[in-house]
């Protein structure tokens, strides 16, 4: 893939469009109905009386606003040039042509394009009144310039229709502005030309199925390129996927494959989940629902033959007109899999380096002429990689020109092709401890959701928040949308080996341990060290011909004076009788996580009085120390026995303790909180603890924020709610219980933001007292037995989610529509549901609205004033014939969904919204529209 040696550089304006036209000729009648279709295709157009501010000087304001826009429409009449406004317009708008590459269309409305090239007719009787000599003649070519200018002419369009004209016109600017606009983020350089050349090699007008490959190093912009052509031409196919780190995501466990599998089937058919039993299963089920489906998937970071074969095993997987696009670093996965369409992606020219680094260094395109010579010598060492030139640049950013000149003097002792040791220099820039986090993250803690690596760090005394935020600013880590901690492959290596390379050969040294075989070697020695201060370990019972995890950790932990961190994570369920792991545990520990852990208590060596985290899931624990030893944990905050054999827990031994989780914990039947204890806990997860007996401890928990008590099938709500109103709880999950109704004290939580209520089948009503939770936000009722809702529950004013699937609601109450941030509406397989209220339009935030096998005749037209809703779904009411005439108001609406339903005809003016996706008629289908 060829590189441009010139940068194209996105300038970003204020307006789409620029509307140039004499007032008295057009304003009311054509250039008012195009401003209306430019707006409704949603293209930001400046037109003199609907922009400019009272009290600004209209010349002044007017030149800036043309300087301001992309495209220029001018509509030239009979009158357009009596008016030196105008043709002062007409002026500044050739000079932003010529300079800038704005782009300019005439538009001959009532006048031919030669009368306004030469001045003739009426154009040139318009014109004769000027004498202002020194304007004329700018005037004059000006007129010509644009007269020259492909556009249209109306009388000669489309049979002189002014509303195909129109149509022609919004067409052409909605395509030059796709084409302009790549969504992609405004600090990627070079997007344009590498996304066009990658579109027209998947050859889109071809119904075939096509593999591409794209491959280059790591840090060479890949996975950047793949989602900006996602991003692209997404909109074009039946379903897509982005599928990100295959590599790494597959060999994470023994179930990542499945899990690409699952997430592709997810993906492709519209959020539907499958639980997929093996690989195989996974191949013939992608193959059975995606064979008659047009899909984009994108395979990002494959490795191995076998990645594909799961996800993309033969061309016949797919519906003709499918395209999969596969990044590697590998080519010979690519030929083994039998793509012939390959493309390297290259490096960044030498001007887009620049650009790049300027952005991130200076937050402009071009350096600070100070910093110009500077930057060429940056730009030549990061030899045009990507993520080298956006480390460097971030770690460079708001530096003098002292401290540059010695970053770039350190990187002269450094072989260019070291590319680690280069991106090494933002590590040199952190802050101490800083540089522990960063050195956490990629020896331990990669691929962590955010809130548990912000715990463990945490509890290693480090300020977790304020470090994974600056990390992420220089660029050194990234956290995905689901709050995943990433790494580049290359500083995950350069961290990898700072924490390695004082003593390579010696990992008793090394303060930092996650290799099998080191981790092995330095417990073979059974010698004492204090140099190592954080453990990781993976280790698998089946097929892998390693020495049995029991083996490896026999010798314990005894002699690591300074273990500040450990985290096993096995999947061993039968350990050696009177095994020997994990009875010699340091005293050191500040963070202690075993799945599967072997014992049935605490070691009675370990004191662990220095223990803030202890994650202990999955484990056949039975009790926290035993033979009735009660040592207190005096600093532990969190503590986590989630899925264990846990029968009792003291809690009168945990004084500092802030979240508990204890979920399907099913044979606890002890727990003892003192009255006094548990003061600063402040979450609290009991599900499936369906033994215990009491919880009425609850009560006194004065801290608690988020309480989950969900499938205890708990016949009657439980004595757990406050008698008055400053209560703490935020969250409170009671889904799948068998209770009748709900406490009247419910209403009591006034600081409450989420319920969840779901599979309460028994639950026939709620109290009029839950009005009056002011801060609600989220309210789950689905499969309750609830016929209808309070009166008044519009008084519940912050509420953004209600969830009614599967209930027995036939109408919502009128006070409903007083819920002004409610976003999301299901009332999906609600059977019995049969009418929207009419002030439906009144629910101004609503984005998402699910009707689905409801029993709706109509809905209401006051639903086209909703500027906000993306997705509509009315599958299989098939009870509705049709929709409201204006449903093409509905400017934000992205989805709509009437399979199944009795509708034979679609309003004319759904056809303005271009970004829609209509689900239940075939495109092809003309006669959809009434």
């Amino acid at each position: 893939m060829a590189s441009s040696s010139k940068v194209s550089i996105q300038k970003s304006y204020k307006y789409d469009v620029f509307l140039s036209f004499r007032g008295e000729d057009t304003r009311k009648n054509f250039v008012d109905h195009l401003y209306a279709a430019l707006e409704i295709q949603g293209i930001h157009t400046f037109k003199d009386d609907e922009r400019l501010e009272k009290g600004k000087k209209i010349n002044d304001e007017l030149l800036k606003s043309i300087e301001e826009s992309k495209f220029y429409i001018v509509v030239f009449s009979k009158n357009y040039a009596s008016s030196t406004w105008c043709l002062d317009e007409l002026v500044k708008i050739m000079e932003c042509q010529k300079v800038i590459e704005q782009i300019a269309y005439p538009v001959f409305y009532d006048v031919d394009p030669s009368e306004v090239r030469k001045q003739l007719g009426r154009v040139g009787e318009a014109f004769s009144i000027h004498n202002n000599e020194g304007k004329v003649e700018k005037w004059r070519e000006a007129l010509r310039e644009a007269s020259n200018l492909a556009g249209w002419d109306l009388r000669n369009t489309a049979d002189g229709h002014e509303a195909k004209v129109i149509n022609k016109i919004v067409k052409k600017i909605s395509l030059e502005l796709r084409f302009n606009n790549l969504e992609v983020d405004r600090k990627l350089i070079g997007m344009e030309s590498r996304v066009k050349d990658i579109v027209s090699l998947m050859e889109m007008g071809i119904e075939d199925v096509r593999l591409i490959g794209i491959k280059g190093i790591g840090g060479g912009g890949k996975t950047t390129l793949v989602r900006a052509v996602f991003d692209k031409i997404c909109f074009s196919f039946e379903g897509k996927s982005f599928v990100e780190n295959v590599r790494e995501v597959s060999k994470s466990s023994m179930f990542g494959l499945r899990s690409l599998q699952e997430q592709v089937l997810f993906n492709v058919l519209n959020n539907r989940s499958y639980t997929i039993g093996s690989v195989h299963e996974g191949k013939s089920l992608i193959q059975k629902m995606l064979c008659s489906k047009k899909v984009l998937l994108i395979l990002d970071d494959v490795d191995h033959l076998d990645q594909l074969e799961a996800l993309a095993g033969g061309l016949d997987w797919f519906k003709p007109g499918s395209r999969i696009i596969i990044t590697t670093r590998d080519e010979q996965v690519l030929v083994a899999h039998g793509v012939t369409c390959i493309r390297d992606v290259n490096m960044l020219s030498q001007d887009e380096a620049m650009c790049l680094l300027s952005r991130y260094a200076f937050g402009r395109d071009i350096p600070i002429q100070s910093y110009k010579e500077l930057s060429l010598k940056v730009v030549h060492y990061a030899a045009g990689l990507p993520l080298t030139i956006r480390v460097l640049g971030s770690f460079l950013c708001g530096q003098n020109e002292l401290e540059w000149e010695d970053a770039i003097e350190r990187l002269k002792t450094i072989p260019l092709k070291e590319t680690l040791e280069k991106l090494e220099l933002s590590y040199t820039g952190l802050e101490d401890d800083y540089k522990e986090i960063f050195l956490d993250v990629a020896c331990l803690l990669k691929g962590w959701k955010k809130d548990k690596a912000i715990r463990a760090l945490e509890s290693c005394g480090f300020r977790a928040r304020n470090g994974l935020r600056v990390l992420e600013q220089k660029s050194l880590i990234t956290i995905s949308p689901n709050m995943e901690l990433g790494m580049h492959d290359h500083i995950e290596e350069m961290g990898r080996n700072i924490a390695r390379r004082s003593d390579p050969n010696e990992p008793i040294r090394h303060s930092r341990l996650w290799i099998r075989g080191e981790i092995e070697d330095v417990f073979a020695k059974d010698l004492v060290t204090e140099a190592t201060r954080a453990i990781a370990i993976q280790i698998n019972s089946s097929g892998d011909n390693e020495r049995p995890c029991y083996e490896i950790l026999t010798n314990g932990f005894g002699n690591m004076k300074n273990l500040r961190f450990l985290h096993v994570d096995s999947d061993t369920r039968d350990w050696p009788v009177n095994i020997g792991v994990g009875q010699n545990l340091p005293n050191a520990l500040r963070f202690l996580s075993w799945r599967r852990f072997p014992h049935c208590s605490l070691p009675k060596t370990f004191q662990a009085n220095n223990l803030v985290s202890l994650q202990i899931s999955s484990s056949i624990i039975i009790q926290l120390w035993e033979d009735g030893e009660r040592k207190v944990l005096k600093n532990l905050k969190f503590l986590d026995f989630s899925y264990s054999h846990l029968r009792t827990l003291d809690c009168g031994l945990l004084p500092n303790l802030e979240k508990l989780n204890l979920a399907n914990c099913c044979h606890l039947v002890e727990f003892h909180a003192p009255i006094g204890s548990l003061t600063r806990l402040v979450c609290l997860d009991l599900s499936e603890c369906i033994l215990l007996k009491s919880l009425s401890f609850i009560k006194q928990l004065e801290s608690l924020q988020v309480l989950d008590l969900s499938y205890l099938y708990m016949m009657e709500f439980p004595d757990i709610l406050p008698m008055h109103s400053n209560h703490s709880l935020l969250k409170l999950n009671f889904s799948s219980n068998d209770i009748k109704e709900l406490p009247s004290s419910t209403g009591n939580l006034q600081k409450l933001v989420s319920l969840d209520l779901n599979w309460c089948k028994n639950l026939k009503s709620l109290p009029q007292s839950i009005c009056s939770l002011q801060h609600l936000k989220d309210l789950d009722l689905e499969s309750c037995a609830i016929e209808e809702l309070p009166e008044d529950i519009g008084h519940l004013e912050s509420l953004e989610w209600l969830n009614l699937r599967l209930t027995l609601v036939k109408h919502l109450p009128n006070s409903i529509c007083m819920l002004k941030r409610l976003k999301t509406l299901l009332l999906s397989r609600c059977y019995v549901f049969e009418k929207l209220p009419e002030d439906l339009g009144l629910l101004e935030s609503l984005e998402e609205l699910s009707v689905t096998y409801c029993k709706i005749r109509d809905v209401p037209s006051s639903i086209c004033k909703l500027k906000h809703l993306r997705e509509f779904d009315l599958r299989c009411c098939d009870q509705l014939k049709k929709l409201p005439e204006k449903v093409g108001s509905l400017k934000c609406l992205q989805v709509l969904d009437v399979q199944g339903t009795s509708i034979s005809h679609l309003p004319q003016s759904i056809s303005f919204l271009k970004a829609l996706k209509i689900f239940g008629f075939k495109s092809e289908d003309q006669s959809i529209y009434t």
